[in-house]
């Protein structure tokens, strides 16, 4: 089987609650996808997805993933696409770097895999290994009360894992987790996910001031060497995110015992190939981890849900659903929430389908 042609599509995702805002007055109010379709002489077509959450979150942006595709797509034509890897060797042969531009083409290969094999991705990941998936919801920043109203309005959709996102002022930081906790019983999962945007002395004035509450700490500062500091100071369970971008930082991280849990963002580190097999480190070494991205629709929930409910549920802190967070829906058979978990379907492959009046006019092609 050989690959004969590569679309690729700009979507833009609107967002239900209209802006979704993260440390350092840093937010989004549409997100920019893209989707790319392989085409096979088979007649089997794959599907993928990567949508940057905007320019200034991580070294991505939306308009960099289709520069990227541009570059490797000409020299994937005539590949094998179930040879992932010699798709990702050929991947990072022709373009360093840039991982979130690989990801929708190598998630693409293992759409057709899967479809390939008669067999749903997770499957070809080692099989189920939990039921139900079990999700977070992300509180945007805003006022200590309005973020702990939003903590009980997802509440009432079922979620019972909550990630505030503070990394602001440290006195309305410290308000805004005292307010969270307060509105979830015990038992319930609350994150304090900074994103990078306190200071170490910021830091080590919020951990210190919700010593009595019962939170996780996520990502506090830029670098590891000051998350590591953090940590230090701390008995709170503390998740590494955005300087967990591949396999030589993790292994440092696990020898430091610097976090407790990882955040594995599947764009982040190359696609699903790269992320498995930081998912099967982490389990040989006892860390849980939160399977997601940085954003997408349907296409990313698919993936990230079949890597997700492959991984012992011990492991598999959480993971997220972010087609529910935008009003566009650009696939049929993604996997959808109840009651704040979610599954993959048993269909071959991602097990969605593009919804073709959604994507409309490719912005790029290659091949036949």
């Amino acid at each position: 089987m050989k690959i004969t042609g590569i679309k690729v599509w700009q979507v833009d995702l609107p967002l239900v609650e209209g802006r979704y805002s993260w440390s350092d007055g840093r937010y989004v109010e549409l997100f920019d996808t893209t989707i790319v379709e392989l085409e096979t002489d088979s007649g089997l077509k794959g599907y993928g997805e990567c949508c940057p959450l905007g320019p200034s979150y991580l070294p991505s942006y939306a308009n960099g993933v289709r520069a990227g595709i541009a570059e490797l797509a000409p020299h994937l034509i005539g590949e094998d696409p179930c040879n992932l890897n010699r798709i990702n060797h050929t991947m990072d042969a022709v373009l360093k770097g840039h991982p979130y531009a690989k990801t929708p083409l190598d998630m693409a290969c293992w759409d057709i895999a899967g479809k390939s094999a008669g067999l749903p991705v997770c499957d070809l990941f080692g099989g189920r290994m939990q039921e139900g998936i079990v999700l977070y919801r992300a509180i945007s920043q805003g006022s200590p009360e309005a973020m702990a109203d939003s903590v009980s309005e997802y509440r009432d959709q079922g979620y019972r894992m909550f990630q505030l996102k503070v990394g602001g002022d440290p006195d309305e930081d410290i308000e805004r987790i005292r307010n969270a906790r307060m509105t979830i019983p015990a038992g319930e999962t609350l994150v304090a996910d900074a994103n990078t945007g306190w200071t170490k002395h910021e830091a080590a004035r919020v951990v210190g001031a919700v010593a009595d509450t019962d939170v996780y700490i996520e990502q506090p500062c830029l670098t590891y060497s000051e998350c590591l500091s953090v940590r230090r100071r701390t008995p709170k369970p503390f998740i590494l995110d955005e300087v967990i971008d591949n396999i030589e930082v993790l292994i440092r991280g696990i020898s430091d015992d610097a976090m407790d849990i990882i955040n594995l963002k599947v764009s982040k580190v190359g696609g699903l190939t790269k992320a498995r097999v930081i998912r099967d480190i982490c389990v040989a070494s006892g860390i849980p981890m939160t399977i997601e991205d940085a954003w997408g629709g349907d296409f990313t929930t698919a993936a990230i849900a079949h890597l997700a409910q492959s991984t012992p549920e011990e492991f598999c802190f959480s993971s997220t659903d972010f087609n529910s967070y935008v009003t566009v829906s650009t696939a049929e058979g993604a996997p959808k929430r109840e009651d704040g978990r979610m599954s993959t379907s048993s269909v071959p492959g991602l097990g969605c389908e593009p919804r073709e009046f959604v994507l409309r006019a490719p912005a790029l092609l290659f091949g036949r």
